[in-house]
């Protein structure tokens, strides 16, 4: 007798089975921290805590640090992306891969890396303070290190638009006439909106949440450095009820960032 064999339908079948059941427990692991964290808060005093002045400064300097590493990584992230997506040049995958890097990075190393670049006694902090730059422990500074954290995310989404993008149609216009930066801007950009929500989604994402460069090569200081994720960590071993909804605040934050901006990517 042979023995039995498994046909390509009842695999299928097994795997139809399994698969979904390995998807809920994975979406249980991510949600279960959540709620526990929902459960935990305080909601009575939340209104008290949410809007104390110490709060109020980190949202503050949340928003204006990861609008500006949106904003930076943008002006770096399309240039790069056009590169790497469209230049055919001798070490191509060796820029991705620099440029990739802070992805795999721990932020913390990333943090110590722009010290040793742009400190006071850093490769380039001498030239810097030389014309009154000076940007470790400031807000400028934070920037900076959620951008180096966050670009490489845009970079990719940009990327893989770019990559996906049908190119007869900036032909076409390069045949009737368009110059460069007008198929860039009349074609390639519309076309790209969708990559680019993504790229902005993931990234805002991304600055929201980052701690270890920041701390590293910015500090934590009120007024100046002390984002949400700082506060959060500050608080932990002060008010931990201020902690835990500092933490829902920034869930809610990431989750409307992630729904208004990259919504149609994710729905598609």
């Amino acid at each position: 007798m042979t023995p039995p064999t498994t046909t390509p339908r009842r695999t299928i079948f097994t795997a139809s089975r399994v698969l979904p059941i390995a998807a809920g427990v994975a979406a249980l692991l991510i949600l279960l921290p959540v709620v526990a964290l929902a459960l935990r808060a305080p909601w009575r005093d939340a209104a008290g805590l949410l809007t104390s002045p110490g709060v109020l400064d980190a949202a503050r300097l949340s928003l204006i640090v990861s609008v500006g590493a949106v904003v930076l990584s943008l002006l770096i992230g399309f240039p790069v992306a056009w590169t790497l997506a469209r230049v055919e040049f001798p070490g191509r995958s060796v820029l991705r891969t620099v440029v990739l890097m802070p992805m795999v990075l721990p932020p913390i190393v990333g943090g110590v890396a722009l010290l040793a670049a742009f400190g006071r006694n850093g490769l380039l902090g001498g030239v810097l303070a030389s014309v009154g730059v000076s940007l470790p422990f400031t807000t400028a500074g934070a920037v900076v290190a959620v951008t180096f954290v966050s670009c490489p995310f845009m970079i990719l989404s940009l990327e893989s638009g770019l990559n996906g993008l049908d190119r007869r149609f900036e032909r076409a216009a390069e045949t009737l006439g368009a110059g460069g930066w007008t198929v860039i801007r009349r074609v390639v950009l519309p076309a790209l909106a969708p990559a680019l929500r993504a790229g902005i989604a993931l990234t805002w994402a991304r600055a929201l949440g980052e701690f270890g460069a920041t701390v590293a090569f910015a500090g934590s200081h009120p007024h100046q450095t002390r984002t949400l994720p700082l506060a959060i960590y500050d608080a932990l071993s002060t008010d931990l009820d201020a902690a835990v909804m500092l933490g829902l605040l920034l869930v809610a934050i990431s989750l409307a960032v992630l729904l208004v901006l990259g919504g149609r990517m994710f729905t598609r």
